[in-house]
């Protein structure tokens, strides 16, 4: 009988776990209560009850705040193992750390000038078709 290389060794157990999910899956189905309610089949939005559709569209601003977030609690993680290290490298430790500080501070200011922390921006009011053309006018001097 032939010895399974690495490669076929990681397609059993990919097959395996497959299988051992599907598993569960199917006893789940057999096992659990069914008690459908209304309450039970309305969606959920933390505790608030639910008006018109969920199919809304959502404002990006979650997404970049999200991902603001995200971006500089990895990058501030990243000071723990130097705050318990940073002595033994000296100066340089020290340098090092106080350089990517001062790189992150940068990007919060970046941030914050460009408006992405604030909440509630400015809504910007579209010109009408007669201000674009007297602008228009004014720029190029043509009638």
């Amino acid at each position: 009988m032939e010895m399974l290389t690495d490669f076929g060794k990681i397609l059993v157990f990919i097959i395996l776990g497959a299988i051992f999910v599907a598993i569960a899956f199917i006893i789940n189905r057999f096992l659990r209560p069914v008690r459908p309610t209304t309450e039970k089949l309305m969606t959920y939005e933390c505790g608030e009850n639910p008006i018109g559709t969920p199919w809304i569209k959502f404002n990006v601003r979650f997404y970049v705040v999200a991902l603001i977030f995200l971006l500089f609690d990895v990058e501030i993680t990243l000071l723990i193992p130097w705050a318990v290290v940073y002595k033994e490298f000296g100066f340089y430790g020290f340098g090092v750390g106080i350089l990517f500080l001062f790189i992150l501070m940068l990007g919060m200011l970046y941030e914050w000038k460009k408006g992405d922390l604030d909440w509630v921006r400015p809504e910007v009011k579209p010109k009408d078709l007669k201000t674009v053309m007297s602008e228009f006018e004014n720029q190029y001097g043509t009638k």
